[in-house]
């Protein structure tokens, strides 16, 4: 319908931006079920596993919203090479956006703990100046003595005294409170860095420990070693004994690494059946050889499923061990020591691989 004249042309066009443009709700409906349809298609057309992690991943990619994950899948169809679930993997892990996020946490926590510690000194710093305050204008009250003329300024500062005790018994419930939420956090970074079912460091952990291996690893001229550690066939596992079967061969794995791997090495579940070992002091054959170690040992072993008696069969993982160069690029060790595993997966499995 056409405006009075009387309108001016500021409002018209207020008017006219506010008018609904037809069959846009429609077309944003249909770009969604399109959208919707090609991440149904990439799934099924790669075989892919229904989680969170694959459906931001794809999510992301063929929606435009992470451009760099986009760019890296039609890199990866152009070259022909598969895109299955340790290629989604390997894009996750080696996300930079991923280390920005836990750095970012990082830094809110310490600035959370920055300020109880700077409330908990004005807290002390208040109570014990309150305590003088107090202390000083008791004597002042006892040395006045009770003349009928200072009875009233007597009853002030005694109303005043009362009152100063209060704050002080309040700030000293604030201090303990302080120290409760300081706990809570110490803790709360504890359990952030441990891994629920294997009760191993988690990969949040295992990034922490690597930044700081790698600066101590530069200073004493050492070498360090990173290895990818993935349940051979885990799958398998699941489908014919159940999950919770399959948790208890993860954790089984998990006190082999720990109590195989050596003192000087940090082991931690990166994720799902993956896990993580980092060789301080051993490069990467000497590394190499301890795992290959580890997995001769952990294919004699029998494991059993306790609930049915039935033995899971012979349980193996496969690895890639790649060594931090002295320019200390931990992503790009990362990256040789995933591809190190893939070539060990492709290559027949059970077998450590060198990256």
């Amino acid at each position: 319908m056409p405006l009075p004249s009387g309108f001016s042309r500021a409002a018209r066009a207020r008017a006219k931006a506010a008018t609904p443009v037809p069959h846009a709700a429609p077309r944003a409906a249909e770009a969604r079920r399109a959208l919707l349809a090609r991440i149904t298609d990439f799934f099924l057309r790669h075989d892919l596993e229904v989680s969170a992690s694959n459906m931001a991943s794809v999510c992301g990619a063929l929606s435009g919203s992470q451009p760099e994950l986009a760019a890296a899948l039609v890199r990866r169809e152009a070259s022909g090479e598969p895109i299955d679930q340790r290629w989604l993997d390997t894009l996750t892990r080696l996300d930079p956006d991923g280390h920005s996020h836990i750095a970012a946490l990082e830094t809110l926590s310490e600035k959370l703990e920055y300020t109880l510690e700077r409330f908990a000194e004005t807290a002390r710093d208040a109570q014990t100046e309150t305590h003088d305050h107090r202390g000083a204008i008791g004597a002042q009250v006892e040395a006045l003595g009770t003349p009928a003329e200072l009875t009233q300024v007597i009853d002030l500062s005694r109303a005043m005294l009362a009152r100063i005790e209060e704050v002080e018994a309040a700030m000293a419930r604030s201090e303990v409170e302080i120290d409760r939420l300081r706990d809570n956090l110490a803790q709360a970074r504890t359990e952030a860095e441990v891994d629920h079912l294997t009760r191993l460091p988690n990969r949040r952990a295992f990034e922490r420990r690597l930044a700081t291996a790698a600066i101590e690893a530069r200073a004493a001229g050492t070498p360090l070693t990173v290895a990818f550690c993935d349940v051979d066939h885990f799958k398998q596992v699941n489908d014919r004994h159940g999950h919770a079967a399959g948790d208890r061969v993860l954790c089984a794995l998990a006190g082999s690494f720990a109590t195989m791997a050596g003192e000087t090495c940090f082991t931690a579940r990166h994720g799902g059946e993956e896990f993580v070992l980092l060789f301080a002091g051993l490069g990467a054959e000497a590394a190499k050889a301890r795992l290959d170690a580890i997995r001769r040992a952990l294919g004699a072993r029998v494991l059993m499923n306790r609930d049915t008696g039935q033995p899971f069969g012979k349980i193996t993982f496969s690895g890639g061990v790649a060594e931090v160069t002295d320019d200390a690029d931990t992503r790009g060790a990362l990256a040789r020591a995933d591809a190190a595993l893939y070539r060990a997966k492709q290559q027949g499995r059970n077998r450590i691989e060198l990256g």
